[in-house]
This record gives C-alpha cells, structure tokens and sequence, in this order.
C-alpha cells in the first residue's frame, strides 16, 4: 500500500500506479522509465475498454486535497488514450490523457477526504493505450516536480517511504545484466561451473525478443544449451527460468533495471538496479560482469568506448558499407496477431492510427504464437497489387518489414517509436475492416504486443572488431572461441509512403558456411572485468548484422561465462586469459555445449594471417 509521508507544507499522500492493489485489465509498462521517469498502467485494450485498476490509501489527516494525476496524450490531435479517475467513488472532473502534451502532471481540482481508507479507481474509457504514472493529493498548492532527473526521483523515494541509499544486493562471482536468450545462456552456464551469478533482467519475463511478450525464435548457432532453455511450453513460456531456479548459486532478479555502475580505476565494483513495482534500488557487487542487454548498458553508463551507426566503406573496406557513414540503425518492431470470430466483431473508428498507416491494408507478417512467426495475414483492396516499385523480395510481408525509428535516437526516444508502430498496426487492421466490411466482418485483433521486438543499439569496441570482409573470407583468428551463422541481414528503411515499413533490405547468404568470432570481440578494451555477449558485441554494422542472431548471441554467452570461472580461477583479466590459458578457454566452452571452430583457409585458398591476443 502506498506510504503517506508527512511534510512541512502540508500534508502528501504519493500513489504510485506499479502500487496498486488490483490492476484490473491494465498492463504494467516498465520498458520507459529510464525516458519518462516511472513504470506505469497501460490500458492495453485493443480498442476495448479494459477492467478497472483499483487501490485504497490510508489518510492520516482530514482536509481539503488537490489531487493531481500524471499521465501522457499520446496522440495529442486526438486523445485516444482518454481514461478517469474515482476517489471514494467520486468520478474527478476531467477526462486524463487529452491534455494535448507529453507526460506530466494534470491538475484535477481539489477533493475533500475524512480520515481512514480511500479508494481510488482507474477506469479506461478507449482501450487504446491510456497511461498512468502516478496520483498525487496534497493539501497545498504546489505542482510535483516532473521529469526522471535525480530530483524527482528523491521526491518519490521520499513520498514512498524507500531509503535514500542503496540496498545491498549482495556479492557475486559474477553479475549479469539482461535477461534475454543471450543472459540466460550465460548465467546458466556459469551457475553450472559453480560460479554465484546475478542476472538482473528489466522486464516479468526471461528471454528478449524470444520471451512471450515479443515471440521470436532463436536463430544462428544454436546448440544443446540454447535449444534447452528456449524449448517451450503449452502456453509459450520458455524454458530458462525453471533451468535458472535450479541452479543453487544462481539468483534472478526479474524486474530490475540498471541505471547506473560504480567503476574503481579499470574495473567495475558494482552494478545499480532499481525494482519495477516497490521503486527499491539495490547495489549488486562481483568480481565479473557480463552485459548481454543489446543496449550495452553497462558499458554507457562506465564510460567504455562503443560504436553506433554505419561504418562507411573506406573505414574497414567492407562491400556491403555504404560510401558515407550513415548514422542509421536497424529499428524497432511490434508484433501482432488477428483471427476469425464466429461472431460480428467490430472495431472503432481511428483516425488518428489511420494517419500513421494511409491506405496500407496488408496484415501479412503476423506471429502466429510464440516461436513461429512471419504468417500470412488478411489483406484488403489495393493492397493485393504488388507495388512494382518494390523490389520483388519484398513483396512477402515479412514480420520484421513492420519496422520504425531507424533514425531515432534508441535510448530517449523508444516510447514514441513502439507508440507510432502501435498506430500503424491499428491503421492498418481497420482499413482491411473499412474496406471489405462484409469479408472481415468477423476478423478480430487477437493480440498486439505492447512490447516492441529491440533493433540495434551502441555496440563494444573490443580488442578486435570484427568485419564483413573476416566473415566472407573465414579469417584464421588464434584466439577463436566461438563460431556463428547466418546471414548479413541488412534493414533499409526509407518506404515512399509507409515509414513504419522497410523500403528494402539485403539477406546474404554469403557462402553458407560457420564463421569465427575471436574472443578480442567479447571483452571491452577499456574495462578489465567487463565482457559482452550478443548483438553488441565488437563488430562493425555489416558483421553486426548476422552476429546478433539470438542463437549466436547464446555461444557468445557460453564463451564469456567460461571466461569469467576461468579469471577467477587465475585472478586474471579477460585480455590475460586470452593471451595465457586459451586451450583451457576452449575446453570449458566445448564441456558447456559450446561451439569452438579450429582455425580454417579462406575460401580463396591463401592462408590469412594468424592474429594474437
């Protein structure tokens, strides 16, 4: 139950929505609270109004409260994520989320409260995302400080009654942080060497971009260990937090997000993560990190050296480079899913999605459950015609062509990509309905993610980065620890109409066969306990393009958590261990299922050059 913190000024009572006693039929959506400053209740609808969230607060104090609510019109031209507030079963006098602004704070007037128990309600009025951060009633006039900077935040802690410090999260052997196929791999392996492992993951489930809430599978090289803890059950959940929970010396702190690390010298001493629903923040120690979040979290936040964007093709000679550096990357993608009722199923009207998604009208690309994705979808009108401006391998519409932010900044700006990407789906799905009433009369959203599938973001510099040209040509590293496949799968937005669709895209399969990845790749070149699993490894873009396969990712993971018990073992840096104790690298790795590939010619025939640590 929310905490009521007495103040000089008046008196305060701070209830935030994570708090909440039932949540009814709204979502929490923590993804955003590094951007906007707090988790929040999503009325994830669907166009269909959801269940009512409700709560009760104790007052302390009777009076006279003016009660503000903070929230976000995320279509500012239409408000279509309108919902109320009740207090004592007193509806306030005005409709939230139709201020016309981004997230802040709207003044609801003053209520009167005796002392005791106060309910309080949310109720949805759209089903079209409305969003709620927190409710404030005070007995003075002052507005509440808005935004995420360390000021709110201590405004909140205060209010909610938490600690000024940090709780202690205990000591590890190693710490890793995100907890998708690539995190999971690690800690797995790394609890069945016996180290004591951390993962701390920011969202209620394991797995990324393969969890339940995004449905991906695995690709690249996979293997025994990321074959077991991606293997689903009935209802697509994966298998990794149950492999997890029966490691002893592993702990899994879902719901955590990383925002901040203390760094001694060259080394991290600890990693910052604050809880999604009690706003707690604890301090994580350990000798050992691994970063697999995709985002290189870790490595921002201790100031290592990273790389973003298109390498031109004069930096590392590379065929498939652009000539100039395009600070581009690859984008975000919401999935979704439609089905066939036996009965009438009616949608309303949304201009302000139909605004995002023009005359679009094909809901190919759908995902069909968890792990099989990239179905054949409804579609309507003109959207039967192949555009022959479009190349002729676009004309399948693929799960990943419903793309969006190329050239937003992934780190700020990720709240209104999954918000434009949530508007082109619900464009989309009404005018196949609008168009052909009679044949879609029956056709209904069964799912849409509110959760986007992650693109590209910041990558490692490592002691080596690894190239298009290494890859083509099978380079000879002497430190390969791992071996990957795939494709480069290149994503060229840039659509003449539809911007939340690719204009093309390059899938080349080279010569089909594995390639190495040296272990100079997984360790950052400017911290000595830091290494990286996944798509952020040292790669350029091109390389990136097929290294970050999630199964790819997991015989990173692998490599790096054999790493990590073997510089404990020898008290040593990754960069020493590469140079002195590789042959036992190799062999942990092979013990662990993982893939280690022995130095092979280049398909030219000549001989590469060896290359050392």
């Amino acid at each position: 139950m929310p905490r009521i913190q007495p103040a000089a000024a008046g008196h305060h009572i701070l209830v935030e929505a994570e708090e909440f006693d039932d949540f009814g039929g709204w979502t929490l959506d923590s993804q955003f609270e590094t951007e906007m400053g707090s988790p929040y209740l999503l009325a994830h609808g669907l166009g269909v109004p959801v269940a009512d969230a409700t709560t009760t607060i104790d007052v302390e104090r009777a009076g006279s409260y003016r009660v503000w609510v903070r929230s976000k019109d995320w279509v500012p031209t239409h408000h279509p994520g309108r919902f109320a507030v009740s207090v004592n079963g007193q509806r306030l006098p005005i409709e939230f989320g139709a201020g016309g602004g981004d997230w802040g704070w709207e003044d609801a007037g003053r209520i009167d409260l005796g002392v005791g128990r106060a309910g309080i309600t949310l109720t949805d009025l759209t089903g079209f995302d409305g969003r709620c951060d927190a409710i404030y009633l005070t007995t003075n006039d002052d507005e509440p400080p808005n935004g995420a900077d360390p000021d709110s935040r201590a405004w909140r802690r205060r209010l909610r009654g938490l600690p000024d410090h940090l709780v202690d999260g205990g000591s590890f052997d190693l710490v890793v942080t995100g907890g998708g196929v690539t995190g999971s791999a690690a800690a797995l392996a790394a609890g069945r060497l016996g180290l004591t492992v951390a993962l701390i993951h920011n969202r209620p489930v394991l797995g990324g971009n393969a969890s339940t809430e995004i449905g991906l599978t695995p690709r690249g090289e996979t293997g025994p260990l990321i074959k077991a803890l991606s293997a689903r059950s009935e209802d697509g959940d994966l298998a990794a937090l149950d492999l997890l929970r029966a490691e002893p010396t592993v702990s899994v702190f879902l719901e955590h997000q990383v925002f901040d690390v203390l760094r001694v010298g060259d080394r991290i001493v600890s990693v910052d993560a604050r809880e999604a629903r009690s706003g707690r923040e604890s301090r994580f120690r350990a000798e050992m990190f691994i970063d697999c979040t995709g985002t290189a979290i870790l490595g921002l936040l201790a100031g290592a050296e990273t790389m973003f964007g298109y390498e031109n093709r004069a930096e590392y000679g590379e065929p498939l480079a652009p000539d100039e550096r395009v600070e581009s990357h690859h984008g975000n993608t919401l999935f979704f899913r439609t089905r066939e009722r036996d009965h009438l199923s009616e949608f309303p009207d949304v201009p302000w999605a139909v605004e995002v998604a023009h005359d679009y009208a094909n809901l190919g690309g759908q995902l069909e459950r968890p792990g099989v994705d990239n179905v054949a979808g409804p579609v309507a009108g003109p959207a039967r015609i192949p555009d022959p401006s479009v190349r002729r391998r676009m004309l399948q519409p693929l799960t990943h062509f419903w793309e969006y932010g190329h050239d937003l900044d992934p780190y700020t700006e990720a709240e209104h990509i999954r918000d434009h990407l949530l508007r082109a789906v619900y464009g989309t799905f009404s005018n196949v309905k609008t168009l052909e009433p009679e044949t879609h009369a029956n056709l209904a959203l069964d799912w849409v993610a509110f959760v986007p599938g992650q693109g590209e973001f910041r990558r490692y510099k490592g002691a080596y980065v690894l190239t298009e040209n290494d890859i083509r040509e099978h380079r000879r590293f002497d430190d390969t620890v791992v071996w990957n496949s795939g494709a480069f799968c290149l994503h060229h937005p840039g659509h003449e109409r539809y911007d939340f669709r690719l204009r093309d895209w390059t899938w080349d399969t080279r010569d089909g066969k594995p390639f190495a990845v040296p272990f100079r790749c997984l360790y950052s070149i400017d911290l000595d306990n830091l290494m990286m699993a996944g798509k952020h490894i040292s790669v350029t873009h091109i390389a990136g393009s097929v290294t970050k396969f999630m199964g790819n990712g997991g015989q990173h993971a692998i490599a790096t958590a054999a790493a990590a018990e073997l510089c404990r073992k020898y008290d040593v840096t990754p960069r020493e261990l590469c140079d002195n104790h590789l042959d036992e690298l190799r062999e942990t790795i092979e013990e662990l299922g993982g893939s280690v590939v022995s130095p092979v010619r280049s398909t030219t025939g000549r001989r590469r050059p060896s290359t050392r640590c």
